[in-house]
């Protein structure tokens, strides 16, 4: 018998579900996991480039070192990049600095965030 897995992009939630979810896991690292479900569904579905960019900016700043929202909220600031074709200089700054963070201990904030910075550059034209 052969399982398939699949993985499936998460839908955007209502935006009060989503500050829900995520304040929840800024104080409890049980719940990281689904606040990275909903991210990553905000990031990619949820139309309001400002809800977006604000919400993957403040998991960005307020998540503690190690967690693995902060390399998700470098990514998700690349797809907000990439689809709305802007970030605020704060959102810039972020996902370089993350970027840096990750490049100099892994352990602090995971790769994801190198591959949101390298969309960043590329979907800003910031080389």
């Amino acid at each position: 018998m052969h399982s398939h897995l699949s993985f499936e992009n998460p839908p955007a939630l209502p935006h009060e579900a989503v500050v829900e979810a995520l304040e929840r896991a800024l104080y409890d690292r049980l719940a990281e996991g689904e606040a990275a479900g909903v991210l990553v569904g905000t990031a990619l579905n949820d139309n309001d480039a400002e809800f977006v960019e604000h919400w993957c900016m403040e998991v960005g700043t307020r998540a503690v070192p190690g967690s693995p929202l902060l390399g998700l909220a470098g990514l998700c600031l690349g797809h907000t990049a990439r689809r709305f074709g802007r970030l605020s200089d704060e959102a810039l700054s972020l996902a370089k600095s993350l970027a840096a963070r990750a490049e100099t201990d892994p352990s602090d904030v995971d790769g994801r965030a190198l591959d949101g910075y390298d969309d960043v550059r590329s979907f800003l034209h910031l080389w």
